[in-house]
């Protein structure tokens, strides 16, 4: 690994057998800034989301320290913007990765939510409902919940 924090070998993604890009080598070191831009389907979601350990590449394979989290942050949709949970429900469900097979969050993972809700300023907000908040309290919310 060198002195990145996490690196790509020979990587390929795509949408079950439809490759989007291959042999994507990637460096990034820790403190930088990584930016992915290009047009709609080019597959900036998809590698994101292969990064956070939430998809699996095409081939190839990723590399970081086996102690190293990402938190994503997803575009919206209508259906989520509708979803009926309060506030803190959603920021704890960022610790769902955490659980493993217990069915119950622990204090630990309590607090994470707590501190991230801190982070953000909307511990206020914690018994509402997420779908009577504003457009820029739910992205507080759900970066809360990429925090965790």
């Amino acid at each position: 690994m060198n002195d990145f924090f996490c690196e790509t070998q020979n990587l390929a993604i795509g949408y079950g057998k439809a490759p989007l890009a291959e042999a994507i080598a990637l460096g990034v070191r820790r403190g930088q800034i990584l930016t992915l831009i290009g047009p709609n389907g080019a597959g900036k979601s998809t590698m994101l989301k292969i990064l956070a350990g939430l998809e699996q590449p095409t081939g190839g394979a990723v590399a970081m320290p086996n102690d190293t989290t990402i938190g994503y942050l997803p575009q919206q949709t209508q259906i989520q913007k509708d979803f009926p949970a309060s506030v803190r429900e959603i920021v704890l469900s960022g610790c769902q990765g955490r659980c493993g097979s217990r069915p119950f969050y622990n204090k630990k993972e309590k607090k994470l939510a707590v501190d991230a809700m801190e982070k953000m300023q909307i511990t206020p907000l914690a018994k509402r409902c997420y779908r009577t908040l504003s457009g820029g309290q739910q992205q507080r919310v759900l970066l809360s919940r990429a925090l965790c």
